[in-house]
Parts: C-alpha cells; structure tokens; sequence
C-alpha cells in the first residue's frame, strides 16, 4: 500500500463512519423502520458520495437476524421494535483507482439492554482489542502469521465459553478493486504466513447464536515501516442506543 491508497483508505472510512452515524440517527428517529429501508438509506449515501460497492449490499440485521455472519434483507424485512439488538456491517471505496476498501461493523440496541448483550459485546470487544495488542507486543521481536493472531483473539471468546459460537475467522485482508476481502490471506488457522508491512486487514471477532442473535465488531487496521499498528477506523466501545 503506497501514500495515495493510504490516504485514499482513510478518506473512505471517515464517509463510512458518518454514513454508519447517519444511520443510526435514521433508526433512533424511526422506531418503526425495516432493516431493508436502513440497507436501502446506507446505499443511497454510498451513492451520494460516490463510493463504489461490492456485488453484496451493506448488512443490516435486527435481532435474530444478527445470528449469522452475512444476512441480506429483503423488501419484508424485520421492523425495529424494542428489545432489538442492531447490526451494521458496511463496505465501500472512493469511485477511483489506488483505493482500497473500507469495512466497519459496528451494533446498536433498541431499548434497555439485557446483561446477556452487555455481557456479549464485552466479550467481543475484549477480543477485538486483544488481538491489536498482541500484535503490538510481537511486532518488538517478529511479525506474527495471521494463524497467530487469529488463535490469540479466539483464546478470549473460548475462555469466555462461547467456542462453539464462532463462526469464522478474527480478520481479512482488504481488496483494492471488486471485493473487500484481499487475495493475500485472511487472519485464519490457515494463514501460517507473517501479517504484510503496509498491507490493510479487518479484525471482526463475532460470537453467534443461533436463531437468538450475534455480535461482531470490526476494525481495519495495517503494519507500517516502522512496523507499527496503525488503526484506520474509529472503534466501538459501548453499544449504540437508539
């Protein structure tokens, strides 16, 4: 990754986050709305800002919906009402060339949150940052291989007793052109490689259940020349209330 598709990489996440802010400020001034009339405001500002998507459209999952990884609303969607925990995945890059993608997750609940959810989003927040740490304290001595990393952040949710709710791995790398998933290895069991210098990559642990709910939380990140962390995405600490 050279300056430009840094810089242009940061411009596109600073749209994003205000894109997932607008979005919320859509629901919390809407107690009735669908997640597919969400999806379809989030497009209609990737429009507005001349943002390029990938063939799948933005993520937006009420409640149960959440329990797997990549769902789709579709026109008869869930309506928000309370006790609805909110997913928003969102993707997109600048309409131009040398720019990768961007690729936030962030939550949101409709009313009192119960302990369960607190509970959950702790857990996946604790291995989020887990995993950013770790690299830090290797990046003294060595780079870690995404299989590393992926183990470490997992190490929390399991400890926590959710290790039959993963469903996949903690991170991937980004794409520059048609899909935000990079072709040079995910942060996986697979990829016993060392994580690349200025190469741009998510951490999103997730922990689901099934037809209950799930939580996912995603950042990008990437190593530069001085072999720091450098984090290109504003992180969630608390959930969101609508």
């Amino acid at each position: 990754m050279n300056k430009l598709e840094i810089k242009n990489h940061l411009k596109v996440n600073q749209i994003l986050n205000k894109i997932k802010d607008d979005a919320f400020k859509l629901i919390s001034n809407n107690h009735s709305i669908t997640e597919y009339e969400v999806q379809r405001f989030i497009i209609k500002e990737y429009k507005k800002h001349n943002l390029k998507q990938s063939k799948d459209p933005p993520i937006v999952a009420f409640n149960q919906n959440s329990s797997g990884p990549h769902y789709y609303p579709k026109k008869k969607s869930k309506k928000l009402k309370p006790g609805t925990l909110i997913m928003i995945d969102i993707w997109a890059r600048l309409n131009q060339k040398h720019s990768p993608f961007g690729d936030i997750t962030w939550m949101g609940y409709y009313g009192k949150v119960p302990k369960e959810i607190k509970n959950i989003f702790n857990v996946v927040k604790k291995s989020r940052d887990y995993s950013i740490n770790y690299i830090k304290k290797e990046l003294k001595r060595r780079i870690p291989s995404g299989k590393e990393v992926n183990e470490k952040s997992k190490e929390i949710i399991i400890k926590a007793g959710y290790e039959k709710n993963i469903r996949h791995s903690v991170g991937h790398s980004i794409g520059v052109s048609t899909s935000p998933h990079g072709i040079y290895g995910h942060i996986s069991r697979r990829n016993k490689n060392p994580l690349k210098i200025n190469m741009l990559y998510t951490i999103e642990p997730g922990i689901y259940f099934k037809n209950r709910f799930g939580v996912r939380s995603e950042i990008d990140f990437y190593i530069n020349n001085r072999r720091k962390v450098i984090i290109t995405t504003k992180v969630q600490k608390r959930l969101i209330k609508v």
